[in-house]
C-alpha cells in the first residue's frame, strides 16, 4: 500500500483500492472507508439465511404436503451444509486470488433462483435436491466476503464489522423462520418461496457497488495505528506470493497452506468452539417453531414468532454489545468470547427444562445473547490471528468446520426426538459439547496475542 503525503502525523493519503486515487485516512478510524461495504455483506449474510430457513418456518405445513418424518425434515438441512464443504476450500482459493467482489454478487444471484426452485418442487426428492444444491452454494460467500472485511475494517473496528456480518447472517435464521411460518399460514409456502428471491437479486446489484481493495490493507492500517511513530514504513500490499498469481513465484500448494493454517493454536481453539456453537445454534433454529408447536400448542405462525423473535432480540443485543465489547479491549477477544459462550450456554439450559413459555422465551433470548457476543469475538480474531494473505482460506477452514457442526445439529436433533418422542429431551444433546467449547475457547485466550502479532507482519508459522 503507498502512501503518497506525510503532512500530518494523523492523516495519511493511502493507495486503498487499485487503480484509484489515494484516499484521506485518519489514524485510529475503525471504519477508514465508510461503513457501506459492511452494510452489503450483512445484507448478503441476511438474505442467505432468510432464504434458507424459509424452510424451517414452514416445515409443518410441507411435512404435511410431502409425508416425511423429523430425521427426514433434519436431514434436508444436514445434506445441504455437507455439500457446502465440499465446495469451500476452492471458494477460499479464489478469494485468495480473484476479484471478492464479483464472486460475492454471483453467489447471490445463484440462491435467488434456487429459492425459486424450491417453491417449485412437487415432491420430496425434489425439495431434498434443491435444497442440497442451495445449501451447497449458501457458505461460499463468507470466504470471500471476510476477506473484504479484513481489508476493508483494521483492528478497531474489526469486531463490528464482523459482528455485523454475523448479527445480519443469525438476525437472517429468525426472520426466515418467522416469514416461513408466516408466508406459509397467509400466501402459501410456495409463493414465499418465489417472493423472498426478489430481495435476493436487488442485494446481488447492491454489492456491485463495493469496491475491490487491496490486499493487506487493513493489516498495514493496523500495524500504523499501533506503530510507536505516525512514518509511512509499516506500509505495504500485504499480498504474499501464495496469493498474488503477478508476483511471478510458484504459488504455494493448498496442502502447505491448510498445514500452516492448522498449526495456529488460536485459530484451532477458535474453530474447534465456533464449530460447537454452530452445532447447538443449527439444531436450535432449526426445530425451535416446531417446539413451541408441540410443547406449547402454539400455532404455526405464532410458534415461529415467539422463537424467531426471542432469536432476534438476542442475536442483535449479543452482537451489538459483544463486538464494541471486543473492539474496546480487543487484545481480549478471545476470552470476551470465551466467557460469552459459557453464559449462552448456561442460559440455554434453562429454555430446554423451564416449562413456562414466559420465561422460557426469555432463556432462549439470554441464550442467544451470549451466543452473539462470541460470534462476534471469535469471528474477529480468526482474522486477527490469519495473515492477509491467507485469509480467505483461513476463513473457508473455518465456514467448512463451522458447516459442518451446524449440519449435524438438526440431524442429529432430529433423530434424538424422534428415539424419544420429545423434543425437548432432544435438546439437552447440544448442552454438553457447548461447555466443552467454551473451555476450549477460553483457553485459546493465552496464545492470542502471540499470534496476532505475528499474523500482521505476514507470518504463518511455515
Amino acid at each position: 500500500m503507498a502512501v503518497t503525503g506525510e503532512s500530518s502525523q494523523q492523516i495519511k493519503q493511502v493507495t486503498a483500492y487499485p487503480g484509484r486515487p489515494p484516499v484521506t485516512v485518519q489514524r485510529g478510524s475503525g471504519a477508514p472507508f465508510g461503513w457501506w461495504p459492511a452494510v452489503c455483506i450483512a445484507l448478503v449474510a441476511a438474505i442467505d439465511r432468510i432464504e434458507y430457513n424459509l424452510l424451517a418456518g414452514a416445515l409443518p405445513t410441507i411435512q404435511e404436503e410431502f409425508g416425511f418424518s423429523d430425521s427426514q425434515g433434519g436431514a434436508i438441512a444436514t445434506a445441504g451444509a455437507i455439500a457446502a464443504i465440499v465446495l469451500l476450500l476452492p471458494a477460499g482459493r479464489l478469494a485468495d486470488t480473484g476479484r471478492r467482489t464479483w464472486t460475492v454478487s454471483a453467489i447471490v444471484a445463484v440462491w435467488a433462483l434456487l429459492t425459486v426452485g424450491t417453491g417449485l418442487a412437487g415432491t420430496y426428492a425434489t425439495l431434498f435436491a434443491v435444497r442440497v444444491l442451495l445449501g451447497a452454494a449458501g457458505q461460499l460467500y463468507n470466504p470471500p466476503a471476510s476477506s473484504l472485511l479484513g481489508d476493508l475494517y483494521p483492528g478497531p473496528g474489526r469486531a463490528r464489522a464482523y459482528g455485523y456480518e454475523r448479527m445480519a447472517y443469525f438476525a437472517g435464521l429468525p426472520i426466515g423462520v418467522i416469514a416461513g411460518g408466516a408466508l406459509a399460514q397467509t400466501v402459501g409456502w410456495r409463493t414465499g418461496f418465489f417472493l423472498v428471491a426478489i430481495p435476493g437479486v436487488i442485494i446481488a446489484l447492491l454489492m456491485l457497488t463495493v469496491r475491490e481493495p487491496v490486499r493487506g490493507l487493513g493489516d498495514s492500517l493496523s500495524r500504523w495505528y499501533s506503530s510507536s511513530s505516525a512514518t509511512a514504513s509499516g506500509f505495504d500490499s500485504g499480498t504474499g506470493p501464495d496469493s498474488d498469481p503477478a508476483s511471478g513465484l510458484t504459488p504455494v500448494p493448498m496442502r502447505a497452506q491448510l498445514a500452516a493454517l492448522l498449526r495456529i493454536r488460536t485459530l484451532r481453539s477458535v474453530i474447534i468452539g465456533l464449530s460447537i456453537l454452530f452445532f447447538g445454534l443449527g439444531g436450535l433454529f432449526f426445530w425451535m417453531p416446531s417446539f413451541y408447536a408441540r410443547e406449547f400448542g402454539l400455532p404455526e405462525a405464532s410458534a415461529a414468532a415467539v422463537g424467531g423473535g426471542a432469536g432476534l432480540v438476542g442475536i442483535v443485543a449479543g452482537i451489538l454489545a459483544g463486538s464494541r465489547l471486543g473492539d474496546r479491549y480487543h487484545q481480549h477477544r478471545v476470552a470476551i468470547g470465551g466467557w460469552s459462550l459459557l453464559f449462552g450456554t448456561v442460559f440455554l439450559a434453562g429454555a430446554v427444562t423451564v416449562p413456562v413459555l414466559v420465561p422460557q422465551a426469555i432463556c432462549f433470548t439470554l441464550a442467544n445473547v451470549g451466543f452473539a457476543g462470541a460470534i462476534a469475538n471469535l469471528t474477529a480474531a480468526n482474522a486477527d490471528v490469519v495473515a492477509a494473505s491467507r485469509r480467505g482460506l483461513g476463513f473457508a477452514v473455518l465456514q467448512m468446520l463451522v458447516t459442518l457442526g451446524g449440519a449435524l445439529g438438526p440431524w442429529l436433533i432430529g433423530l434424538a426426538s424422534d428415539s424419544t418422542g420429545s423434543l425437548r429431551w432432544a435438546y439437552t444433546v447440544v448442552l454438553l459439547p457447548l461447555v466443552i467449547g467454551s473451555l476450549i475457547v477460553l483457553n485459546g485466550q493465552r496464545t492470542y496475542p502471540t499470534d496476532a502479532a505475528t499474523a500482521l507482519t505476514g507470518g504463518t508459522d511455515d
